[in-house]
């Protein structure tokens, strides 16, 4: 994606997705297309599926098959289809889709790949609880087209479950004493897609001492706001006195973070809140395109420290003018 689609995308609520299918064989020996996405903006580039892969040593997920050298660069190679409990069809012209997210590059054989698509994340609906229990909460999208369904994949998720250092679960520090009062009285909304990257940065947050309320969506906070306004309005309190700080996830169903910023920072009642960008997808560009939705800081996952460092200094400094 180029930066300039990339900053309109950040004013337009909108993304770029690259659709892409896994062919199973089913026990009957038939053949079984389904159909998935990622955001575009993770995406490095398509290859053709390596002559050479070189075999990891030790424990590791079966579905990681080992690593190749793409001009001199070694990066792991995933059967996605395995890791998704597909018995991918083995056929030589399969593509492998080179990804690039949270600094971690992995590159994922896929069976082919069928087009570009240029969507509104309003098209984008959350997963229902059986889907994501079905798909083990690999799938935080459907984005549903005249001719199919395309299921837009959690990478990070998929990447953590085959490396558990690179989850944010593993950042936690679970020991009680490391509870500190610092956010004592102070509030917090978090919107985030995955249920349990809400629940890490809750289990920081609250650990800190804040009180949090969570959204799963853009469009979840947004209405929470609204609510709080309207209850700000009727006791004769201020906005602060329900919420100081918002941290969002960039890519988010029905409203994206991007736009979640641009609503906050364009509403005189709200405009004085900071808001903390928090996601995998934050890179030069991406910085561009959240500065120029009105975000106060943005941080990189899986950073949590750095996360709960922001939140505090924010915090410290008090209502924005």
């Amino acid at each position: 994606m180029s930066e300039n689609n990339l900053l309109l995308n950040a004013a337009s609520n909108e993304l770029e997705v690259i659709e892409f299918y896994i062919t199973e064989i089913l026990e009957d020996g038939s053949h079984y297309s389904s159909y998935f996405g990622m955001n575009v903006a993770k995406v490095l580039e398509i290859i053709r599926l390596p002559e050479s892969i070189t075999s990891m040593p030790g424990n590791h997920h079966p579905a990681a098959l080992g690593t190749f050298n793409l001009r001199g660069r070694v990066m792991p190679l995933v059967d996605l289809g395995m890791w998704l409990g597909k018995k991918q069809e083995d056929a030589t012209d399969r593509k492998v889709i080179v990804s690039e997210f949270s600094d971690v590059v992995t590159a994922f054989i896929v069976s082919g790949v069928t087009n570009i698509h240029r969507i509104s994340w309003a098209q984008v609906e959350p997963p229902g609880k059986y889907l994501q229990s079905f798909s083990h909460d690999s799938i935080n999208g459907v984005v549903r087209f005249n001719e199919r369904i395309v299921f837009l994949l959690d990478m990070e998720m998929i990447i953590a479950s085959m490396n558990p250092s690179l989850s944010m679960e593993s950042q936690l520090n679970l020991d009680a004493s490391a509870r500190t009062d610092t956010g004592k009285g102070h509030k917090v909304l978090i919107a985030d897609d995955s249920s349990s990257i809400r629940k890490v940065i809750l289990h920081v947050l609250e650990q800190g001492g804040y009180e949090v309320t969570q959204a799963c969506s853009g469009s979840e906070a947004w209405a929470q706001l609204e609510q709080w306004r309207v209850e700000a309005r009727d006791s004769g309190k201020s906005i602060r006195d329900f919420v100081e700080l918002v941290v969002s996830d960039i890519e988010m169903p029905e409203m994206d973070g991007h736009a979640l910023t641009r609503r906050i920072k364009t509403d005189p009642d709200f405009k004085q809140l900071p808001v903390v960008l928090f996601s995998s997808l934050i890179s030069d560009v991406v910085r561009q395109a959240g500065a120029k939705a009105g975000a106060d800081d943005q941080v990189s996952k899986p950073d949590l420290p750095g996360l709960a460092q922001r939140v505090k200094d924010w915090i410290d400094k008090g209502p924005l003018t």
